[in-house]
């Protein structure tokens, strides 16, 4: 029974045994473990003492700042931060003190004197009340830190070139309501950008009514996402004066709200150019027309028996092409060539011109040199139109059977053959000295016979409308 007794208690004791060396072996390998990872983490973890003193730091102190961790350990915390930073790293310990746990970036340099970003999240160890020390992790933060530095940079520089641009730039919401304007805003407009903020610009004074329609256009296609311009608008600034602007706007989304930004360009010098332009181009229209008139008055002095066909002429060409649709510039031009058009006629002797009987085929012939004798007057003549090659051609037919250079089809050009209709009617029409005149419905039958042939298909047939359709006169043909 004794010996049962002794078994037993021999037992328990063994089993203590082994439970207590279990667990001793069961912290060794936990604390293996635990010095494993801290090791091998990225990032540096460290303790201090209650002065700031470094009694353990990993080696990821290393890779961070150059330093083994047995040149950290001994030293105090505060001596790694940049000189710079000192007052706030001392700052920083003394909250740490109170218990007081607060993230903190500061700089450090490493070992090769290199500027470094690091951020500590510490942790304060209290006893009773009292700082015993800290545990925290350092991060090195310096490419994050460089990325902001140069984000920043740019957002100060993209600032600044809006502040500055040459243009207005001005933001808004879809609602019209002005969030922002740059110093040429200020400028074009003569308000304060203060003064503006918040505010709908549909309901200042700064739109006439006819262009606040306008913008309400704009303004709703800016709420259908589409971007609009260049548009030109009239503002009226502060003192009340209108300032032309031509405006581009584009919508683009801001922290998922859609925005509108808008460059605004003032143009009144532009407008201004444009009006001088104008003006000088009408003096210069009245100097041609006046110019023209003198060259029509000197062919009919020389030729008195067609005295008017050319103005006859060149109204009829006017009237043909206008109803053709033809654009206002070749009209005009029509118009112009057609006054002048036998100009040539001058090279040629009075006693021709006015002879009562029929031309010997010498005297045809000379007749026939007008068209070129008038080009050669008018081709170094600045206009803006072509008055020599009209003149050149207005005897030329679509068949090619024409004169001077029997060109044919798409080699004329338009204004030529329109001139071609007009000139033979008003011709046929009218008295010459050698016949009397032929009477409107004959000029408008040979036009009619001879159309796609000799004469282009859509100027006859405008010719014939007008006369037989809309009851156009010959006598209302005027320059």
């Amino acid at each position: 029974m004794k010996d049962d007794n002794k078994t037993k208690k021999q037992l328990v004791h063994e089993l203590t045994e082994l439970r207590s060396q279990s667990a001793v072996l069961e912290k060794s390998e936990s604390a293996e473990k635990y010095r494993s990872l801290v090791e091998n983490i990225r990032d540096v973890i460290y303790e201090l003492d209650s002065q700031g003193v470094v009694l353990y730091i990993s080696p990821a102190i290393r890779d961070m700042l150059g330093y083994d961790s047995t040149e950290i350990v001994g030293k105090n915390f505060i001596e790694l931060a940049h000189k710079d930073d000192l007052s706030s790293q001392t700052e920083w310990f003394s909250e740490l003190r109170k218990g007081i746990e607060s993230p903190y970036e500061y700089r450090v340099i490493n070992k090769s004197g290199e500027l470094k970003w690091a951020r500590t999240k510490t942790r304060p160890i209290m006893e009773d009340g009292l700082f015993k020390g800290a545990r925290g992790i350092l991060i090195d933060v310096t490419e994050q830190r460089r990325a902001e530095e140069a984000l920043r940079e740019s957002e100060e520089l993209f600032r600044s070139y809006l502040e500055y641009a040459p243009d207005g730039v001005c933001v808004s919401d879809l609602e019209g309501n002005f969030l922002y304007g740059n110093l040429k805003c200020e400028e074009i407009i003569g308000y304060r950008r203060e003064e503006l903020l918040g505010k709908n610009y549909l309901k200042l004074n700064i739109l006439s009514e006819n262009n606040r329609n306008k913008a309400v256009r704009l303004l709703q296609a800016n709420m259908e996402g589409k971007s609009t311009g260049p548009n030109e608008i009239d503002l009226i600034s502060k003192e009340g004066g209108l300032i032309p602007v031509e405006i581009n706007t584009n919508v683009v989304q801001r922290m998922g709200q859609g925005i509108v930004l808008s460059f605004v360009r003032d143009i009144t010098n532009r407008k201004r150019a444009e009006e001088e332009l104008q003006q000088t181009l009408e003096s210069l229209r009245k100097a041609l027309s006046t110019t023209i008139q003198v060259m029509v008055s000197a062919v009919e002095i020389r030729d008195p028996y067609t005295a008017g066909h050319q103005i006859r002429s060149a109204g009829l060409a006017r009237a043909i092409s206008t109803d053709m649709g033809l654009p206002q510039e070749k009209i005009d031009g029509i118009r112009m060539a057609g006054s002048i058009h036998d100009i040539g006629k001058l090279s040629i002797p009075a006693e021709i011109l006015s002879k009562p009987t029929k031309l010997t085929n010498s005297e045809f012939s000379l007749i026939k040199e007008h068209s070129q004798k008038g080009y050669e007057m008018l081709k170094e003549v600045e206009s803006p139109w072509p008055l020599a090659e009209i003149v050149y051609q207005h005897h030329e037919r679509m068949d090619g059977s024409g004169y001077p250079r029997n060109l044919k089809g798409d080699d004329i050009i338009m204004e030529a053959r329109v001139l071609a209709v007009s000139d033979v009617v008003e011709a046929m029409a009218s008295h010459r000295p050698y016949r009397p005149g032929l009477g409107i419905d004959k000029a408008l039958e040979e036009i009619e016979k001879n159309k796609g042939t000799l004469y282009d298909n859509a100027v006859a047939d405008t010719c014939l409308r007008l006369f037989r359709e809309k009851g156009f006169q010959l006598e209302e043909a005027r320059f």
